[in-house]
């Protein structure tokens, strides 16, 4: 059976004073992500610049506009999440949880949100809720190798899992991937057996299941994204 730690209460002291800085996180909202037009004002300006002072091939251009809206994105949204778990008192629990998740997340890859406010609100969700229930929540050692079991499972049935902006179409790359983010489950799996009497086991298990839930076939549906992009790149593998 699940067992909340007493101190679980402090979160939702947290929580109350938290409505007090509501137009800290009002104004956050609405400079970075009233609709895509920041972004797009953003980009626009930057590629501009770049173009500008450069001759780059129509490839190369593509490459440095997906890389440049990647770093947007990634600082917009972690502005946010670090901001709301410096409020909750969970900002070292976060930082754990996005370690252990971006490692597996490096090599499985997985789905990106096609608009910037799904990706934060999709993000917090999991961040937050993730790193508050690796705070407060003791889980039974054998429902976490159970998960940990499935969760390997998905990583050799699924990992890695493209996108249809960065196909990965070659076939020894998917392979490799698949064989690191295979022997990463494991070694998550070990760690979470050798180490069950110890808190980390937490954010070991919902690292990998965050990172897994990026590259089941089902999230890719849920948000209308397709699946498998290389096999359907006109270049072939």
């Amino acid at each position: 059976m699940v067992n909340l730690k007493v101190t679980f209460s402090s979160g939702f002291i947290q929580i109350i004073h938290l409505k007090q800085d509501d137009i800290f996180f009002k104004k956050i909202f609405y400079n970075l992500f009233v609709g895509e037009k920041m972004k797009r004002k953003f980009l626009n300006s930057s590629m501009n610049l770049i173009i500008k002072n450069g001759n780059y091939t129509k490839e190369q251009i593509e490459i440095m506009n997906y890389g440049l809206e990647t770093i947007y994105l990634m600082v917009t949204k972690m502005i946010v999440i670090f901001g709301l778990a410096y409020l909750l008192g969970i900002f070292k629990e976060v930082i754990l949880l996005l370690i252990t998740y971006n490692i597996i997340r490096s090599q499985a890859f997985g789905i990106h949100a096609s608009k910037s406010i799904y990706c934060l609100i999709s993000s917090t969700i999991l961040f937050i809720g993730g790193a508050l229930i690796c705070k407060y929540v003791v889980f039974p050692i054998w429902l976490m190798i159970g998960l940990a079991i499935i969760c390997n499972i998905c990583l050799l049935l699924y990992a890695p899992a493209d996108t249809y902006k960065r196909p990965l179409i070659n076939a020894k790359k998917r392979k490799k991937f698949k064989f690191v983010s295979v022997s990463l489950g494991i070694i998550y799996t070990l760690l979470i057996i050798i180490f069950r009497n110890y808190s980390i086991v937490n954010y070991l298990l919902f690292g990998m299941i965050e990172a897994i839930l990026m590259i089941l076939p089902f999230t890719y549906r849920a948000f209308n994204l397709p699946y498998n992009n290389y096999k359907t790149y006109n270049c072939g593998v």
